[in-house]
């Protein structure tokens, strides 16, 4: 630890979990700074920002909400850079019942599917935006079953309480193969990029582990390893 390490505390958009609980043990070894993570949906984080939590950094899933922020005054001007591209995945548990164009969509044998919050977590608004250019929102719209954010969309499916949802690839992915279960993944052409920004906030312009994380996000290191999640960059 060098005498001057310091702490960063960072709003962490829930799809990037597992990719950001990787990168914060590399950053520590290579720096000797700190990262506390904690781990929520973006439109949570923009209000607990603008009513003075004391974060450092945030790790959006989206491009908005960081240009919101900046704008507003509490982010630092020309901080904010793309992290990841985010990829949509239909999953399901189940091997098998997800196929591999999504079909089962229209088919729509199954009882309930799973969706983040549309207006709190942008991986969300995709879904919702997914099934719309698909002609199948309507039908499905009694179905719907809302996790607060993309985690908790996720534990609903895992623990099978709706047998298939929208999900981050990032959750269902290691080493490039999907972890269990059966998964489309949703071609971007079906909703708006997921383009996640970074941005320095209004508190962390003055600590240097706040600065250093920001630079090392942008480092090869961090690159190949937020690629093996399944995000695009």
């Amino acid at each position: 630890m060098s005498a001057r390490a310091a702490e960063v505390s960072v709003a962490v958009a829930a799809n990037f979990t597992a990719p950001m609980q990787k990168l914060a043990q590399v950053f520590e070894q290579e720096t000797g700074h700190k990262a506390l993570l904690s781990f929520g949906s973006t439109g949570n984080f923009y209000a607990q920002i603008r009513n003075g939590a004391p974060f450092h950094v945030l790790l959006a899933a989206d491009d908005d909400t960081p240009l919101k922020i900046e704008q507003e005054g509490l982010g630092v001007p020309g901080s904010r850079f793309t992290y990841a591209i985010g990829k949509l995945v239909l999953w399901s548990k189940q091997p098998g019942l997800v196929d591999d164009k999504g079909d089962i969509l229209r088919s729509g044998a199954f009882a309930r599917i799973a969706i983040a919050n549309p207006k709190l977590a942008p991986y969300g608004a995709a879904a919702i935006e997914t099934m719309v250019k698909l002609g199948v929102l309507q039908v499905l719209q009694p179905r719907l079953v809302q996790g607060e954010n993309i985690a908790q969309t996720y534990q609903f499916i895992a623990t099978e309480n709706a047998p298939l949802g929208f999900v981050a690839l990032s959750q269902i992915l290691r080493d490039g193969k999907i972890v269990q279960g059966s998964a489309w993944i949703v071609p971007a052409g079906l909703h708006a990029p997921i383009a996640q920004d970074a941005l320095l906030l209004s508190a962390g312009k003055d600590n240097p582990a706040a600065t250093a994380l920001m630079g090392f996000l942008r480092s090869d290191r961090a690159k190949v390893l937020i690629r093996s999640y399944g995000y695009g960059l």
